[in-house]
């Protein structure tokens, strides 16, 4: 089981605004791999967070109807487990947050992870790099 980070739906689904470099590209279509194995079945564990976050981005950037098929489609794969979150979990959070120089969210993935005592996540985000206790694919 991984973590799958809004990262991954972020790159994949977006249409970019501009002409993409090669690295870019390649990122483009990792991500899109990704969700192809999700969409295949792979199980794969996020939180109400990261869905929201990639729904309001998606929203902003394509409308309410492209957010809410997202969400639904999601909500209809019974491979993908979505945590809920807490007001302690906030709260475990911010000092991780500050200690490892990461987001709220990115902060959350990674208790959520520790708790389902999973070790790696999908993502593109940089950050996750600052725990050393993880693997980040792809």
């Amino acid at each position: 089981m991984k973590f799958l980070d809004s990262s991954v739906f972020i790159h994949a689904y977006l249409k970019p605004k501009r002409d993409l470099t090669r690295e870019e590209r390649a990122i483009k279509e990792a991500a899109k791999t990704i969700v192809l194995k999700v969409e295949g079945g792979e199980p794969v564990i996020t939180t109400v967070v990261h869905v929201s976050e990639i729904a309001n981005i998606i929203e902003s950037r394509s409308g309410l109807l492209g957010s809410l098929g997202f969400v639904a489609g999601l909500l209809n794969m019974k491979n993908v487990k979505i945590l809920g979150i807490s007001r302690n979990d906030y709260e475990a959070a911010i000092p991780l947050s500050q200690e490892y120089g990461v987001s709220l969210n990115d902060a959350i993935a990674y208790l959520k992870m520790k708790e389902e005592n999973i070790k790696t996540i999908y993502s593109f985000d940089k950050h996750f790099r600052n725990f050393r206790d993880i693997t980040i694919l792809p």
